[in-house]
């Protein structure tokens, strides 16, 4: 699903022929007006940073020009981020939220705190294509996935919603890795720190892009390493860790995974609330992708070593349609997958 840059080109193309009176009607709306972008997890998170960044360059490429404004939402692993923008948000394009690629499919899921139907959020966009993996400490005297085999190890993880929790469980439920999982932490920094401090092992669900900013102390210095791959195409740098992938042994298998770890291509999706006009949320999404190619963004994504490979709103839309069409049979195995004991 990774967006290319002819694609961004047409879209680019295609927002660049709004009519004159209609970008002018944006502009005066948006004229010395705030955008907030609500981040629905914890600060120092890797969806906190890349808020951050975008933030600092958006507002060049929303018509007159706003200012943008970054504010923070916790609770339960995104989700009452979610529910807070499809039902309190005002919908008039001044709100953008990101939030965790597991929220938009908890209503299929079955999840009746989940109150709003993802079919009509208006998608902003994709910053990244997430590539996810399982990582653990070396003070855990664990060197390959094989290993997690054989030894119980230790887990920490965010609320029951989260990607963390869902990932460690479907690891541990699906591949038969002997590992505890202890939820409840705020988010991947406050995870980070309980790694350090081996109150926990590892973490599962993480982004790389995390582990190459947030994380590269520990990982560059080999505290920490990642021994499986979750998400996305095998990684040339993680040539001797396993893929998810690999353990699929039928069609149904290969439905699952992609269900529960493949959703994490969604790894830094923006949304406005539903009701949004056209005209502002067609503005917003060709702001996104023109920033994606703004020089002063893309240095300082470099600087800050975030990785960037977006998505428009359109495939983010489809991309969300398609795998809310899974059969209730694929459903429920995911749903056993995802249980913790």
């Amino acid at each position: 699903m990774k967006n290319t840059t002819h694609a961004i080109a047409a879209s680019l193309l295609m927002f660049g022929a709004i009519a004159p009176a209609c970008a002018d009607e944006v502009a005066d709306f948006y004229k010395g007006k705030s955008v907030n972008i609500v981040v629905g997890h914890e600060p120092a998170t890797g969806f906190d940073v890349y808020a951050r960044v975008l933030a600092r360059h958006l507002g060049r490429h929303v018509p007159g020009n706003p200012n943008i404004v970054v504010q923070n939402m916790t609770g339960a692993s995104g989700l009452t981020a979610g529910n807070w923008l499809y039902n309190v948000a005002p919908k008039d394009g001044t709100v953008m939220a990101t939030f965790v690629h597991t929220v938009p499919f908890e209503p299929l899921m079955g999840n009746n705190a989940a109150r709003f139907d993802p079919a009509k959020f208006a998608w902003i966009g994709n910053m990244e294509e997430s590539v996810a993996v399982c990582g653990i400490s070396k003070a855990s005297g664990i060197a390959k996935f094989d290993d997690m085999l054989k030894k119980e190890t230790i887990w920490g993880a965010t609320g029951a919603t989260g990607p963390l929790v869902k990932s460690a469980a479907a690891v541990k439920n699906l591949l038969g890795a002997k590992m505890k999982i202890v939820s409840g932490y705020k988010g991947s920094a406050s995870v980070k720190i309980a790694i350090t401090r081996n109150e926990v092992h590892g973490i599962c669900g993480l982004p790389m892009s995390t582990i190459l900013s947030a994380w590269a102390d520990v990982y560059n210095s080999g505290d920490f390493r990642p021994v499986i791959q979750l998400s996305g195409r095998k990684q040339d740098n993680l040539k001797a860790v396993p893929h998810v992938d690999d353990f699929a042994k039928s069609d149904e298998d290969k439905q699952i995974y992609g269900l529960i770890f493949g959703t994490q291509a969604l790894g830094r999706i923006f949304l406005s609330p539903p009701g949004t006009p056209d005209a502002r949320r067609n503005a917003l999404r060709a702001a996104l992708l023109a920033t994606m190619k703004d020089p002063q963004f893309v240095a300082d994504a470099q600087k800050t070593q975030i990785d960037i490979s977006p998505m428009t709103g359109e495939e983010v839309e489809q991309f969300i349609a398609r795998l809310s069409t899974a059969s209730p049979a694929v459903i429920e195995r995911v749903k056993q997958a995802v249980r913790v004991d």
